[in-house]
């Protein structure tokens, strides 16, 4: 029997079904060829600029690669060309850089390698003066074995959407028996390496792994990729010292952070470090016209003091009073960083251009979740009776957050509440260059999130729209739709500075910013467990500004 997926997806029947159809300019394209068997991907643009990036594959010794950048998708009118080489030293990566490009233009892109012609890829450098609009899909925690990229896909499928940005978790550093092992097996979508990632080698094949992936091949070749990295790139939950899910017997941290992230820039289409930085540094603004700029600082490696773990201080969270306490002297200490102080300059002074140059909107990619979120009392039948059906790791998760919900104070030590603050420099800052006014753009959790961003004194300080994961479930996934439909309303009762929220569908964001408003889209799938599938906005927003300061109509 043919199941009416229309009618499947979500169960909405309000929710509105987005078309599909790919860009006519790349239609009929084959993504995949046995030399460029990872596809082609465009990134970082400038306005005289674009990194273009692919891998080469049956290949040995130095290799040449030529390349051309043309106006038109037959790639008769030539742009720029020239020839790189690359070889094992890098993986047989390729990434260029060329330069003088038109501002604001879209363009493509190929490459040839022994008489073999890649994929053709589009792209586009940044505009300058006056634009109407702009499109972003905002994407984020693509976990291989959860199932397909079909996000990516559907991102791909848009010919609204200008660029794409990815907030973190491209890839999962876990080995075939960790996070997602059980639907990996079912869905033949098994991690390689079958371990960990520790070395150099893991995370090369890791990322050739995630790139495989249809929808990942299709969505690098239609658009321009701004991306940031969160934790998952190296290893679970890393702080400046050390991270989660490093363990001994694994090596140094230092040793294995270094490593993890020459293969991300190897493999990802980012512009390299610049002269004095190092590779732990991955800052950048980018400019739209007179419409917006864009901001993307880092979050986990150059500075972020070590997370603060509750469940080693169940001494300390005897009561509401006394675990107040404990938040407002150690988690609330005036020493934890989660920015460096180079990133605050930097954010500081691009806020500030953005602000004097009068672009009405100043967004923030932002890795995990700023808005302050106190955890909710979880006293509900629905929910505590779900939660005794859960077993391992879920079950332990779900006793800590009940236990926190007691405790009346926020449960996710590794987002900004876990540093709050640093989350009062960041929005000093913002207010001391004009901009109180940010509007965030935030990954990690694997939910959509429409939330208000307040300082500590309640001063408005900006918006946040978190994106669901492409394939990443949402933690107490087991529990079922009840007990977490039940959990995301206690959640919004309990916060004033939550107003939606929703971890039922993977998907991603489609943002919309115009002259006088913006829209936000969360957009959900109705599978991942298939090629075939089925896209809906399950809810639209509409941002405006009122007396300076940003709201939802």
């Amino acid at each position: 029997m043919e199941i009416d997926r229309r009618k499947a997806l979500l169960g909405l029947t309000s929710a509105l079904i987005l078309p599909r159809c790919v860009a006519a300019d790349l239609r009929g394209q084959s993504f995949f060829n046995e030399v460029f068997r990872h596809g082609v991907a465009s990134g970082d643009p400038a306005q005289d600029s674009v990194v273009l990036w692919t891998r080469v594959s049956g290949q040995s010794g130095e290799v040449a690669v030529d390349w051309s950048v043309a106006t038109d998708p037959a790639m008769r009118d030539t742009v720029t060309q020239g020839t790189v080489y690359t070889s094992e030293i890098r993986d047989y990566t390729v990434k260029v850089i060329p330069e003088g490009l038109p501002a604001g233009t879209q363009l493509y892109y190929r490459f040839v390698v022994a008489g073999v012609v890649s994929p053709i890829g589009r792209t586009q450098t940044l505009p300058t003066g006056k634009i109407e609009s702009l499109v972003i899909a905002v994407a984020s925690c693509s976990n291989y074995p959860f199932g397909r990229f079909n996000g990516y896909q559907a991102i791909a499928e848009d010919s609204d959407i200008d660029i794409v940005v990815h907030l973190g978790d491209y890839i999962y550093e876990y080995d075939e028996n960790g996070y997602g092992a059980d639907a990996g097996r079912a869905l033949g979508r098994v991690h390689e390496p079958r371990h960990e990632t520790v070395t150099l080698s893991d995370y090369r094949i890791r990322h050739a792994q995630y790139k495989s992936d249809s929808g990942s091949l299709a969505m690098h070749a239609m658009h321009p990729l701004i991306a940031t990295w969160d934790d998952h790139e190296s290893a679970n939950n890393p702080w400046s010292g050390g991270a989660q899910n490093h363990q001994d017997g694994e090596g140094q941290w230092i040793d294995r952070r270094s490593i993890s992230l020459r293969a991300y820039y190897e493999w990802m289409p980012v512009r390299e470090p610049g002269v004095g930085e190092s590779r732990e540094s991955r800052r950048a603004h980018f400019r739209f016209g007179d419409l917006a700029s864009l901001f993307a600082v880092e979050t986990r490696h150059m500075a972020r003091s070590e997370q603060i773990d509750l469940g080693a201080n169940e001494d300390s969270l005897t009561s509401p009073e006394a675990a107040a306490e404990f938040y407002k002297r150690v988690v609330g200490d005036e020493s934890r960083e989660m920015m460096s102080q180079s990133d605050e300059t930097f954010l500081a002074e691009g806020l500030k251009a953005s602000v004097e140059a009068g672009q009405p909107w100043r967004v923030l990619a932002n890795q995990t979740i700023l808005a302050r979120v106190v955890a909710a009392p979880l006293n509900d039948p629905v929910f505590l009776e779900a939660a005794e059906s859960l077993e391992g790791w879920l079950a332990d998760y779900a006793r800590s957050l009940i236990r926190v919900g007691e405790l009346e104070i926020p449960a996710n030590m590794d987002a900004w509440d876990g540093y709050p603050a640093a989350r009062e420099r960041l929005y000093a800052l913002a207010a001391e260059a004009g901009a109180r006014d940010l509007l965030v753009v935030t990954g990690d959790t694997h939910v959509f999130w429409q939330n208000r961003l307040n300082t500590e004194a309640g001063e408005p300080a900006g918006l946040e729209l978190g994106t669901s994961g492409i394939s990443s479930p949402r933690g107490l996934y087991e529990l079922g739709d009840a007990a977490n439909n039940r959990h995301d309303e206690l959640l919004v009762e309990t916060n004033d500075s939550v107003e939606w929220m929703d971890g039922r569908y993977r998907g991603f964001v489609k943002l919309t910013l115009e002259r006088e408003k913006a829209r936000a889209e969360f957009v959900g799938l109705s599978t991942i467990e298939t090629r075939s599938f089925d896209t809906a906005v399950i809810r639209s927003v509409d941002i405006v500004r009122r007396d300076g300061r940003l709201d939802y109509a």
